[in-house]
């Protein structure tokens, strides 16, 4: 008992011509391509960099304050 194929045999022939003839690459072709391949690594670098510059500043405005809880944070 054979089972029948999902395509029939001249259509994946098709198929498989018009993606094999196609020159061009078929990636980021739509807007939202190109949301998530720019978009998202900008927004994760620009977060990463505020949160460094925010961190640095709260280290440099803990060692120039004298308080008891500063003087627990600061190594």
């Amino acid at each position: 008992m054979t089972e029948s194929p999902f395509l029939p045999r001249e259509r994946l022939f098709k198929q498989q011509q018009y993606f094999q003839s196609l020159s061009k690459h078929t990636h980021l072709k739509g807007r939202y391509d190109a949301i998530t391949s720019v978009g998202i690594p900008l927004a994760l670098a620009a977060s990463s960099l505020f949160m460094i510059v925010c961190l640095e500043l709260c280290l440099f405005m803990i060692n120039d304050c004298n308080c008891f809880f500063c003087s627990l944070v600061s190594v």
